[in-house]
């Protein structure tokens, strides 16, 4: 179905206002690349959600990641969004920390970092694992390749998280006002749309699974208009080409295999139940919080940057005080102006 259509037919409902919820950056960037906010009818509102796996990873976790870059004999295997995340201390990311002496090494998957490790064996390589479902289980597969291979100067600073509780823990936030979920494409095709079903099931609110093309988008907007004028929540699969109900089994169990649900940091929601995923007791070998004794230590503020805010729907980026004025690209004050996915990046970028 054509752009025009769809739109065509979300113009045809009857008006509401509606606050819908991307929970994806690439959707948050798809979104404002194709400026799908200003073709929508007055009163319709897409608000960015904790989506973006490096958005969401606290200043006080990144102090640990800048830690342990810090130390003699550790080269630290990220990939390029975190470069410049920074910690509680502006200015101090991995890029610079990189510029002062520090070996940190830009990769493109897990295994880049395991190979590096089986060719320096005298020196310890530790990759930060970020991301949600869709990148777990690839980190996953490289701690079984790193045990099969007997490589042991790989271990994984996990900073994996899952989804279901962190939208658990917003709809339970204060103040929290949104109508429907434009659910994950990514994280869907490895836990399935049914991962999502609880949305309507538990709380009344229409979710819509999505991929990641403007007609995509469009068409789950519409799907969830359409629920909520006609007062009948739901789940509706829009990526059925790539998302099963049930996701992929093969995935799903490395990810089980290797991982635990734990208590986890969010930035901007606090700390969650079994939002977050450690490495099991018999993979303890490769989990660097226990090798190295990481230690994450309690942040002493937010600071000005209020990326925790634009993540949980509360304010739009252009409303934090330091968008543009202070926070640029060039000179970003948090990771939501940092990230290839975040929100304040793609306002300032789109120009939303």
């Amino acid at each position: 179905m054509r752009s025009e259509e769809i739109l065509s037919r979300i113009r045809a409902l009857p008006r509401m206002d509606v606050k819908l919820m991307e929970v994806c950056g690439t959707h948050t960037m798809s979104i404002a690349r194709a400026g799908i906010k200003r073709l929508l009818p007055e009163g319709v509102e897409l608000l960015s959600g904790p989506g973006c796996p490096v958005c969401v990873t606290p200043g006080e976790v990144m102090d640990a990641a800048l830690a342990l870059a810090g130390r003699e004999g550790i080269t630290l295997c990220c990939y390029g969004d975190m470069l410049r995340v920074p910690g509680t201390a502006r200015g101090d990311d991995l890029a610079h920390r990189r510029a002062r002496g520090a070996r940190v090494e830009l990769v493109y998957s897990p295994m880049d970092a395991l190979d590096m490790a089986e060719a320096e064996p005298g020196r310890e390589f530790v990759f930060l694992g970020v991301g949600f479902e869709t990148t777990a289980p690839g980190t996953a597969m490289a701690v079984l390749e790193a045990q099969r291979r007997g490589i042991g100067n790989f271990s994984v600073f996990s900073m994996l998280k899952l989804v279901q509780p962190a939208l658990r823990a917003l709809i339970a936030s204060e103040g929290f006002a949104v109508d429907g979920f434009i659910c994950p494409g990514h994280v869907a095709v490895v836990t399935g749309a049914g991962e999502f079903a609880f949305l309507p099931r538990e709380y009344g609110l229409p979710a819509a699974v999505a991929g990641f093309e403007p007609e995509d988008i469009l068409l789950a907007v519409y799907d969830l208009m359409r629920m909520l004028s006609e007062g009948r929540p739901a789940l509706v699969n829009d990526y059925e080409r790539a998302v099963s109900y049930d996701g992929n089994a093969l995935a799903r169990a490395a990810m089980e295999r290797v991982f635990v649900p734990r208590r986890d940091i969010w930035r901007g929601l606090g700390e969650i139940d079994a939002s977050g995923l450690g490495l099991r007791e018999e993979y303890a070998a490769f989990d660097a919080e226990r090798r190295f004794g990481v230690e994450i230590k309690p942040a002493a503020g937010s600071g000005p940057c209020r990326c925790g805010d634009v993540i949980t729907g509360r304010i739009r980026p252009a409303e934090c005080p330091m968008f543009e004025r202070v926070c640029t690209p060039d000179d970003p004050l948090g990771p939501c102006m940092v990230s290839s996915e975040g929100a304040c990046a793609a306002a300032y970028k789109y120009m939303e």
